[in-house]
């Protein structure tokens, strides 16, 4: 009855798996702005063949930021969403093109300094446009090798001052853009998402209905306790990049 969302490289028991995921980690995103897409990576990571990984996720989570955005559609900061998608095209063009690749530890402590000095350090007033531009370039770059990057966005995001439902709305399209942009680009360089449409269809639907409850709880959020929430989350991915940056550096 279910063989149409378990893919051949997939056990029935890893599909249900993610199937549920979707909607918690959904919930979570909706809820606190953030945490969602990693969370949904690090298992798929697990449970999925690691040529899969990337794109499928890329997919599911058009699926997830759509439905986020759609229902919060009045609150997008609709002037951020130009910018940071052409920022995307090229990041995506340089990340899908090139060959060398700077090292994870690197990428994973420069990544964690960056958000923890969004987060904690000297605010301002708003992001530029040509903040908004390097912000896709370089994440939409990032994505192509790591995946989830939304913390890295949310950090520009957060610097806006928005209200938590703005925060959540804007993130959630220029994330729309983003792993649209990326999804193209691994279909053009050969992957193919057949195998895997069911499991992509039913993980997308599973993350709408989790995003439907978590906007019930952000809702009710103040925004002075929403922005402490994320600051939290931020902080916390920010030191596990670091950590794991620091592990990759010592076993080199």
């Amino acid at each position: 009855m279910i063989e149409w969302l378990v893919p051949a490289d997939v056990g029935t028991g890893a599909a249900l798996s993610l199937v549920a995921l979707s909607a918690a980690t959904s919930l979570l995103t909706a809820a606190a702005g953030i945490g969602g897409g990693v969370v949904l990576i690090a298992v798929m990571a697990v449970l999925m063949p690691a040529q899969a990984l990337i794109p499928v996720h890329g997919l599911v989570q058009i699926g997830s930021n759509a439905g986020r955005a759609a229902i919060m559609l009045g609150d997008v900061q609709w002037r951020v969403i130009l910018f940071f998608a052409l920022g995307s095209l090229v990041g995506a063009a340089i990340g899908g093109m090139t060959a060398v690749r700077l090292p994870p530890a690197v990428l994973n402590i420069g990544l964690g300094c960056f958000i923890l000095w969004s987060v904690w350090g000297p605010k301002v007033a708003a992001p530029g446009r040509f903040k908004v531009v390097l912000t896709g370039v370089f994440s939409s770059f990032l994505t192509m090798f790591f995946g989830a990057t939304g913390s890295f966005v949310s950090a520009m995001v957060k610097t806006m001052k928005l209200g938590r439902l703005e925060h959540v709305a804007t993130h959630s399209a220029c994330m729309v853009a983003q792993h649209a942009i990326k999804v193209v680009a691994f279909g053009l360089l050969g992957f193919n998402y057949g195998p895997y449409a069911g499991l992509i269809v039913a993980m997308i639907a599973s993350g709408f209905l989790g995003t439907l409850l978590g906007k019930h709880v952000l809702v009710k959020m103040r925004d002075e306790t929403f922005h402490r929430v994320i600051a939290v989350l931020l902080s916390l991915l920010a030191l596990r990049l670091l950590y794991e940056g620091l592990v990759l550096f010592g076993s080199i």
